[in-house]
């Protein structure tokens, strides 16, 4: 009897730990549901800067892709999963490293996006700490959808923002070449 309660145990073990995938000292859901669209994980990689890991993240399509250009431009479900995995992270410095990825996605054209990217920005005012959760959703019928730890914090319409907010990561200039491939499954 103890064989078969270990055995069971042990399987439900299995089954939760291949539901995750762990990336810079955090697990990431291999799954993910928003508003009724399943995504699942394309590919996750760690945001370093000088040696250090600012965050894990992870890239949720509806089908995997490895097509970064295709990814951007597409009109479909997606999601970024950035963990805070760094108590060097602030407010301050990621709203800095906001600017800097939209400036080197849209080529330093940013002005057409700059309503929609101030108030993006507005959504890391809040103090962040280790362990923070933000979910970037893409839902076609609504716009980009941004989460702090499962909490909606606003949402912005328009491709063309879409376009560039995931540029950030998978553009020609993306923040993190290793993360960028990561994503892509590479």
């Amino acid at each position: 009897m103890k064989k078969l309660i270990f055995m069971m145990i042990a399987l439900v073990g299995l089954n939760f730990a291949s539901a995750q995938t762990k990336v810079g000292g955090v697990n990431l859901p291999n799954q993910l549901n928003f508003q009724g669209q399943d995504l699942q994980l394309n590919g996750a990689g760690v945001r370093e800067k000088l040696w250090i890991d600012l965050y894990a993240g992870g890239l949720y399509l509806s089908e995997k892709s490895s097509d970064a250009s295709a990814i951007m431009s597409a009109d479909k479900p997606m999601s970024i999963k950035l963990h805070i995995v760094s108590k060097l992270i602030s407010s301050e410095k990621m709203i800095d490293a906001v600017n800097e990825g939209f400036e080197n996605s849209t080529n330093g054209n940013t002005k057409p996006l700059a309503p929609k990217i101030e108030k993006f920005k507005s959504f890391f005012m809040e103090e962040i700490k280790k362990n923070d959760v933000f979910d970037i959703v893409h839902l076609p019928a609504k716009g980009v959808v941004v989460y702090k730890n499962n909490k909606e914090l606003g949402t912005i319409e328009g491709m063309d923002f879409k376009k560039a907010l995931f540029g950030i990561w998978l553009s020609s200039k993306p923040a993190d070449d290793d993360l960028k491939e990561a994503m892509l499954g590479k």
